[in-house]
């Protein structure tokens, strides 16, 4: 294996020279080696596009070498386009505030950079990681623009996905309309609703989260870049950070800002607080629909079973012919992570000091983490599942018929008491409401059959009047 010697405050170092990354990485990868969760590689791309986008201005205004700039942009080029994936290999969870990441990036770049221009990698002389790729920047403006640009995207596919399994689940509502099924309260016989009205509802809590969750990206366009270490802008010029907020929206096609006062944007993490809470309230309502659904589709024999799910694996390795609901069972585990993470990111936001929050790459994978959680989970139910789901209309007359929820629709007619005692009598002898109703012998047939009409307790009004 050939190698490289470089040099940092610590010491020398044997660098395996196949290796685009230098003495900063490996001593980073060493000192957090917690397993191979890396850093989110998205990420890494749009800090990658940062490091362009700094090379552009530096050149414009000549405080970069024309070669070498050019050298610097393809290599960043070509880490934003993943041709280097292999060459960021630091766990997600360090310390010093991303500033390993921001330095295995530059290290990446500046030896491809060196590399395109025929030099050996490590001579930084010609091009060094900090002096050139890093020229005018921070890790703590790089590292949450990175994650605000990184964040935006992700927001945007997951508007999406959630945009069409509203559509999907409003599909249901229309094609189960005029399907009866017994509502439930506190999972205890209630009022009759239609099949369609419980998949309307759950459509239009999906609307919610996916018009917050579109919404929200407003909250993370403004950026710190030019901010430099604390947000003060040292080493940055104005003309430099003017153009870096200029270069970025060409080169991300993201309506990007410069905040007006940088040092908010580099020490409070609020923000990502309340992306999180909006991904939370997301998974709230999916773990609620996808509990409903186990729910109501369980048995088949032994639960409720009025809905049917598409059966996608076998389910058991002892009891043959089970089939579990194992899609809602995933989208419940992604919610609960998603939960979770939203824990870790408010507790890192909380935990920074003074101008700079040391937790930001926690922060930034949990955040990432649950955008593309979410966004694959929400497609696979809505493919897997949602589309496929099917009604037992035998079971939802069955559940309906046998069960005294109408007993309600006899308030206004006989009062609340009264309405009581039939229930308990229907129940206990085992009938029917109307049943019950017609030995009382206090309404005629007709006016029981109008008021125990299912189809008007399902809207506004008073049964039989």
């Amino acid at each position: 294996m050939d190698v490289r010697l470089e040099h940092d405050m610590l010491g020398d170092r044997n660098i395996d020279d196949s290796k685009y990354y230098g003495i900063n990485t490996v001593r980073a990868m060493e000192n957090f080696n917690l397993g191979d969760r890396y850093v989110n590689i998205d990420y890494v791309k749009e800090i990658a596009i940062i490091k362009k986008a700094a090379a552009l201005v530096n050149s414009k205004l000549k405080r970069l070498d024309e070669e070498k700039g050019k050298a610097i942009i393809s290599a960043a080029e070509e880490v934003a386009e993943g041709l280097h994936n292999d060459s960021f290999k630091i766990n997600a969870f360090q310390g010093g505030a991303g500033t390993s990441t921001n330095m295995n990036v530059n290290e990446v770049i500046a030896n491809r950079a060196l590399e395109l221009l025929g030099e050996k990698k490590g001579n930084y002389d010609v091009i060094h990681p900090l002096n050139h790729v890093n020229m005018s920047q921070s890790t703590n403006d790089v590292c949450p623009t990175a994650l605000r640009i990184a964040a935006i995207r992700k927001i945007r596919r997951l508007a999406d996905a959630l945009a069409n399994l509203q559509e999907s689940l409003q599909v249901k509502e229309n094609e189960f309309a005029n399907i009866l099924k017994l509502g439930r309260t506190e999972l205890m016989d209630a009022l009759p609703m239609m099949v369609g009205q419980g998949f309307g509802a759950y459509a239009k809590a999906i609307e919610r989260d996916r018009w917050r969750i579109y919404k929200v990206e407003e909250r993370l366009r403004v950026t710190n870049i030019g901010g430099t270490a604390i947000g003060t802008g040292l080493n940055a010029t104005n003309k430099y950070i003017f153009m870096m907020t200029d270069m970025l929206q060409q080169l991300t096609g993201l309506g990007l800002a410069r905040s007006d006062f940088p040092m908010d944007i580099t020490q409070n993490a609020d923000v990502f607080v309340e992306v999180s809470g909006l991904l939370k309230s997301c998974a709230v309502n999916l773990m609620k629909i996808s509990n409903d659904l186990r729910l109501l589709s369980s048995g088949p024999k032994g639960g409720v079973g009025e809905l049917i799910l598409p059966m996608r694996q076998p389910g058991s390795s002892i009891m043959p012919g089970k089939v579990n609901p194992v899609i809602p069972e995933m989208i419940a585990q992604v919610a609960m992570r998603v939960v979770s993470n939203d824990s870790g990111i408010t507790f890192a936001a909380a935990s920074g000091q003074l101008e700079l929050n040391a937790f930001i790459p926690l922060i930034t994978e949990n955040l990432l983490e649950s955008l593309e959680l979410l966004e694959k989970a929400v497609i696979i139910f809505r493919e897997k599942c949602i589309e496929g789901i099917e009604v037992n209309k035998d079971v939802c007359r069955e559940n309906l018929e046998k069960s005294t929820a109408m007993t309600a629709a006899l308030i206004h007619h006989i009062g609340y008491d009264r309405a009581s005692e039939i229930a308990k009598k229907a129940l206990v002898l085992g009938i029917t409401l109307r049943e019950a109703i017609y030995l009382e012998n206090i309404l005629t047939k007709e006016e029981v059959d109008a008021i125990l009409n299912p189809l008007e307790l399902t809207k506004p009004g008073i049964p039989g009047k």
